[in-house]
């Protein structure tokens, strides 16, 4: 076949390394981009082949998220603007890895065991973030896709969540949307605009908001819909890309994990702040404190505040609609304890990786999920968008329910239900809080995070740790899980985890109890039995 002929020309042009083995991770391929020409060329396929066995447009977006600039990545998108299925990300890693002469053998492999039609049209949207390596390598990408025949069209410099959301408009025939980078600003603008227009004398210091860009594409994509928002929404940018490099010493990861304002962002006391990551997929929230404390509002806190809003919304909707808020292990305590007891909110629980969350969400009539670093989004049943619309268009219903019909209305149109969207999250935090009249303090003292610590141990092989229960217990190797329990006993409010790490070899530890210190205490003796029972190597974990 003439295809496979130019397969293998082009091939030649994108060499793989002999011997690299690379493993397609929660969210792709990701190590230093020098290693990535050959993956992007064979990612193109492999997009070409799930559009041909799909009949619908792909996406491949070229980006590392919140890992250093000199590394790169990529990240497939599924037709409905998801993750790509679990078993083609098998395929990913078999095209991945293939020898350069065993090629042609892998991709044949995929194609009848997928029974894909080639005669079939293809079409895969590529886009790439702002990394001095992403040019070259979504090139790399359209080769391939080019090589099987397929239909491309590059929409060049995006974020993450925005190639997620033309993916979804494509295929949905423009039912959620037009697959423009305008189109994306002017429907999350307008449903913006409309939700904060309920609000009565919006203060300058209520529409005012600093924003940390990571450096990134998150920075210049915000610059770009400032004009949109029409002064509702007043921007200070930082770390915008003009000097810093990414992700250096700013943006969501950073915030998140040192607890500290990034690089360059001058705070005054109680000035909401929020950052993005590299590929800008996630968002946290902070401020300083009147003492000068940091204060972080992360996945967690995001969660609640947005769940809370829904849940009022539907009561004064009267709409009888289930709505449920997905964590992992890795949520507060006291997050989990405020969403059940106080706000009897359905709360589950599942395994680490947004696919695993994005799955659970889709369960209820509307499914809110946020993993703790930041990244999550909100998802709405078909069923629960036709009540809200219908009741929202209803001209008999009184106005209260009618209004909060419509507040509904406008928060759908308002959330990129694809993907995690540190844009879209931002405007839906901004609205909630205006409609709520709440200020960052106010929406912080919601509940009081429990302490906590994460802490990570070297072993010889991470396999040797297997979970059960999402992650929250261990099954193997022997005894481990009982050493747990048993130094879990000994403080207040306590509780402890370990899972293997998805992309190094290391268990990562994870404790919280009623005090810091308990905090500490306890994740280092967790951190002791994992490296006695589990093969810990180099020196044994100290205490903090």
């Amino acid at each position: 076949m003439a295809q496979f002929e130019e397969v293998s020309q082009k091939s030649a042009v994108h060499p793989k390394p002999v011997g690299l083995v690379l493993q397609y991770g929660t969210a792709g391929f990701r190590t230093n981009s020098k290693q990535l020409d050959h993956v992007m060329f064979r990612m193109g396929l492999l997009a070409t082949l799930r559009s041909k066995k799909t009949k619908a447009t792909i996406g491949v977006m070229v980006t590392a998220s919140h890992n250093p600039e000199e590394d790169n990545g990529v990240k497939l998108v599924d037709p409905m603007g998801e993750m790509v299925t679990p078993a083609w990300e098998v395929y990913a890693t078999q095209l991945a890895n293939a020898e350069q002469e065993e090629l042609l053998t892998a991709l044949k492999d995929v194609i009848e065991r997928e029974a894909i039609s080639m005669a079939q049209e293809a079409s895969v949207f590529v886009g790439k973030d702002t990394r001095p390596s992403s040019d070259s390598l979504s090139q790399a990408v359209l080769d391939g896709v080019h090589a099987l025949g397929g239909h491309s069209k590059d929409y060049g410099l995006v974020t993450t969540p925005q190639l997620h959301y033309m993916v979804c408009c494509q295929n949905t025939q423009g039912r959620y949307g037009e697959a423009t980078v305008k189109g994306y600003y002017r429907k999350l603008s307008q449903a913006f605009i409309q939700l904060t227009k309920n609000v009565p004398n919006r203060t300058d210091d209520q529409k005012a908001l600093l924003v940390d860009g990571a450096n990134g594409i998150g920075a210049l994509k915000v610059c770009e819909m400032e004009t949109y928002l029409k002064n509702e929404l007043q921007l200070s940018l930082f770390n915008d890309g003009s000097s810093g490099k990414l992700n250096h010493l700013c943006g969501a990861d950073y915030v998140k994990v040192q607890q500290r304002a990034p690089k360059g962002v001058e705070m005054t006391a109680g000035e909401r702040c929020c950052s993005y990551d590299g590929d800008a997929d996630r968002i946290v929230y902070y401020y300083s404190g009147s003492a000068g404390r940091f204060h972080l509002l992360d996945g967690d806190k995001i969660a609640t505040l947005i769940s809370t809003y829904l849940k009022e919304l539907l009561t004064q909707a009267g709409l009888d609609l289930q709505i449920a808020v997905v964590q992992t292990a890795y949520a507060n305590g006291s997050s989990t304890q405020y969403l059940e007891d106080t706000m009897k909110v359905i709360v589950r629980c599942t395994k680490t990786g947004v696919k695993h969350l994005h799955h659970a969400a889709q369960e209820f009539d509307i499914g809110v999920y946020f993993e703790a670093n930041g990244h999550g989004t909100v998802l709405f049943s078909k069923a629960a968008e036709e009540k809200i619309q219908k009741l929202a268009q209803d001209s008999n219903t009184n106005d209260e329910r009618r209004r909060a019909a419509l507040l509904l209305q406008n928060t759908v149109n308002l959330i990129n239900q694809t993907v995690g969207d540190a844009i879209s999250d931002m405007l839906l935090i901004e609205a909630v809080l205006a409609i709520r009249g709440m200020t960052v303090q106010q929406w912080d003292a919601i509940y009081t995070d429990l302490p906590n610590r994460q802490l990570k141990v070297k072993v010889a092989d991470r396999r040797v740790i297997d979970t059960t229960d999402a992650e929250r217990r261990t099954v193997s190797p022997a005894g481990l899980q009982e050493a747990i329990d048993s130094r879990v006993k000994k403080y207040r409010r306590a509780r402890s985890f370990v899972r293997p790490s998805g992309t190094e070899d290391v268990v990562r530890v994870y404790a919280e109890a009623d005090t810091q210190e308990s905090a500490d205490a306890l994740a280092h003796e967790v951190s002791l039995a994992v490296y006695r029972l589990a093969g810990g190597v180099g020196e044994e974990p100290k205490s903090l």
